[in-house]
C-alpha cells in the first residue's frame, strides 16, 4: 500500500496553502483533489463573481496575486488561473480527479479510501475540502413540494435562463444580494430575508475595509475560539447594492410564510405565482468521508476541533473552516495563517511518534 506523511483532502485554496506549509516543515504531503484541476470550487461559482477583497489582500503564502493594479477586485477566472499557477509551483504531488470516499483509523495513522477502491496509508490527514459540495437548504414550509424551479446558489451561473421570469432569492449575505441584483436586470426579482440586510462599507475614509482589518490586526485575531457559532457577515458594499434595493430592483420582503404548488404566500397573506426560487443560504462543511471516523464529527456532521486540530482524533486536522481561528480563516488572504499553524502542530505530533 502506498504511504505518505500527510494526506491533504482538497486541492483548492485551503489544500494548496496546507501543502505549502507542510513542505516548509519538512513533511511530504499528497494532495487529493476530486475535480479535474487544482482550483477547488472556484470554477463552479457563478460567472460574474468578483472578490470582495482587493488583489493585494487576496494571496496565498509566497505568491502575490498577479497584476499591476493591486487595488482591483479580481474576477473569478483570475482566481482560478492564480490557483492553478500556485499548484504548479508546489514541489509536491497533486492528484486531480481523485475523490476520497472514507478515512479509517489504523494502528500507525490512517487509511484513506478513494472512490473506485484504491487505498493509501497516511501518518496524518488534513481535511481541506471546503464547503461548496454541501449547500445548505433551509427547512422552509412547503419548499420540498414547490412546483416551480428550486436551485441553490451553488447551481446558479448567470441571469440568462431566468429572463422575463418571476424569481425569489432567499438569503441576506453577499452572494444573495449580488445574485438578486444581477437577476433583477433580466427578471422580476424579490430578495426574501428573515431580517433587513445589513451592510458594511467597502471603503472607509478612502481605504478599503481590508486595509483597516489588516492594520488593526482584527483580520488575523484568533477570535474563533470565542464563538459558539460563526456570526452572520454583513454585505460589503460600495453603495451600489444599497441603491438597487432602495430602488426596488430587487425589492426586499420578509421571508415568505409557505409555498403551495407554484405559489408563495407572503407574511402579509398575499399569494402569487413564482417561477423559481434561488437559495443563497450558505454552505456547511463538506466532510462525508469522515462520517465513519469515530469522534471526527458531531451529531450533525460538523467537525470536532479546536482551531483546526481535531479534539478526538489525534493526527487529524482541518483547514478552511469558516471562523476556524479568525475572521479571514476561510479566505485567500487568511487561510495561509491557519495552514501554517496546522502544519507546525502536525510536524510536532509526528515527530513525537
Amino acid at each position: 500500500m502506498e504511504r505518505t506523511d500527510v494526506a491533504v483532502i482538497g486541492g483548492g485554496q485551503s489544500g494548496l496553502a496546507t501543502a505549502h506549509a507542510l513542505l516548509r516543515h519538512g513533511l511530504r504531503p499528497l494532495v487529493l483533489e476530486a475535480c479535474g484541476r487544482a482550483a477547488g470550487s472556484w470554477p463552479r461559482y457563478y460567472d460574474s463573481l468578483t472578490l470582495f477583497s482587493p488583489a493585494r489582500y487576496s494571496s496565498l503564502p509566497a505568491m502575490p496575486f498577479p497584476g499591476a493594479d493591486r487595488d482591483r477586485y479580481p474576477h473569478r477566472d483570475e482566481v482560478i488561473a492564480y490557483l492553478i499557477a500556485y499548484a504548479a509551483r508546489l514541489d509536491t504531488e497533486i492528484r486531480t480527479g481523485c475523490r476520497v470516499s472514507a478515512v479509517h483509523r489504523t494502528g500507525d495513522g490512517f487509511e484513506v479510501e478513494l472512490q473506485g477502491g484504491e487505498r493509501l496509508s497516511a501518518r496524518a490527514v488534513v481535511a481541506a475540502s471546503g464547503t461548496f459540495g454541501h449547500p445548505h437548504r433551509p427547512a422552509l414550509r412547503g419548499l420540498e413540494e414547490f412546483a416551480g424551479q428550486v436551485l441553490h446558489a451553488a447551481d446558479y451561473r448567470s441571469p440568462a435562463p431566468f429572463a422575463g421570469r418571476r424569481v425569489v432569492v432567499v438569503g441576506a449575505g453577499n452572494s444573495a444580494v449580488q445574485i438578486a441584483a444581477e437577476l433583477a436586470q433580466a427578471a422580476d426579482v424579490t430578495l426574501a430575508t428573515r431580517a433587513p440586510v445589513k451592510f458594511a462599507a467597502q471603503r472607509v475614509l478612502g481605504r478599503d475595509l481590508h486595509w483597516w482589518l489588516t492594520r488593526t490586526g482584527l483580520d488575523a485575531a484568533p477570535l474563533g475560539r470565542l464563538l459558539s457559532r460563526p456570526p452572520a457577515q454583513p454585505v460589503l458594499d460600495d453603495g451600489r447594492y444599497r441603491a438597487v434595493l432602495a430602488a426596488g430592483r430587487p425589492e426586499r420582503r420578509p421571508l415568505f410564510a409557505r409555498a403551495e404548488g407554484a405559489k408563495l404566500t407572503w407574511q402579509d397573506g398575499k399569494r402569487e405565482e413564482v417561477d423559481a426560487i434561488v437559495l443563497a443560504t450558505g454552505y456547511r462543511p463538506d466532510l462525508p468521508y469522515l462520517a465513519g471516523l469515530d469522534g471526527a464529527l458531531d451529531a450533525v456532521g460538523n467537525p470536532r476541533h479546536r482551531e483546526g486540530v481535531a479534539t478526538e482524533v489525534p493526527g487529524l486536522a482541518f483547514v478552511g473552516l469558516e471562523w476556524q481561528r479568525s475572521l479571514s480563516s476561510n479566505s485567500l488572504r487568511g487561510v495561509g495563517r491557519d495552514a501554517e499553524q496546522i502544519a507546525r502542530r502536525l510536524a510536532a505530533y509526528l515527530a513525537r511518534r
